[in-house]
């Protein structure tokens, strides 16, 4: 898929990819190069207040002996995991 560059260094993203990465006006996208290429990527942006209150609660979580979690390497395994929870 080929864009154009245009005044002020603005793109436009297709509609193509707005739709299936489920982007809206005013979301937030992180920019970098990577060998070469650009990369844009979607991001969440929180209030550092915020972010900072739930490491303290996952910190508080993984010292409870009671409470048991796992890593996951990818969404898709974590919701897999959730649906076999569910199931029992």
């Amino acid at each position: 898929m080929i864009i154009e560059l245009r005044k002020k260094s603005q793109i436009t993203l297709p509609k193509e990819i707005v739709k299936q990465l489920n982007l809206q006006e005013g979301d937030k996208l992180e920019i970098s190069i990577e060998n070469g290429c650009i990369r844009l990527e979607p991001v969440a942006v929180y209030p550092k207040e915020y972010i900072l209150k739930l490491a303290e609660e996952i910190q508080v979580l993984r010292e409870d002996p009671k409470f048991e979690y796992n890593s996951f390497d990818n969404v898709d395994d974590l919701l897999k995991s959730l649906k076999n929870d569910n199931k029992e």
